[in-house]
């Protein structure tokens, strides 16, 4: 993964990371240094930061969200496990899997959970 944030909240992030099976391949202080920096990263990583709507998120450019990602996310803001948004759109878990890692990449999200709020934010998808 990536980390993207001023150096001070990348530190945090790390010493949160700290003991994790994670690899950390590099840091940046928006994502689109990151990209210009050529990093290779299954996941570029937002430190969380009481600044983050106010400054960082403006610096960071989201990948747009497919079709399929955003019914992923509709789904999980029901709050539905991965096998029930599997049975629901005639896919296999594991595809959910993949969907919800590359929306959490995309969005700079840790978890499922805060997909679904950075994406409301975002206006992606409305409760």
């Amino acid at each position: 993964m990536v980390l993207i944030g001023s150096a001070a909240d990348r530190a945090r992030l790390r010493t949160v990371l700290a003991g994790a099976v994670i690899e950390v391949v590099g840091e940046a202080p928006t994502l689109a240094a990151a990209r210009a920096a050529g990093y290779s990263a299954d996941a570029f990583v937002v430190a969380p930061t009481s600044n983050v709507d106010r400054g960082l998120a403006a610096n960071v450019e989201e990948e747009p969200l497919t079709r399929r990602e955003v019914e992923v996310l509709e789904l999980l803001a029901l709050g539905l496990p991965n096998k029930a948004i599997a049975a629901r759109l005639d896919i296999s878990d594991q595809t959910v899997k993949s969907h919800v890692a590359s929306i959490c990449g995309k969005l700079g999200a840790a978890n499922r959970t805060e997909a679904v709020r950075i994406a409301v934010r975002h206006g992606h998808i409305s409760l």
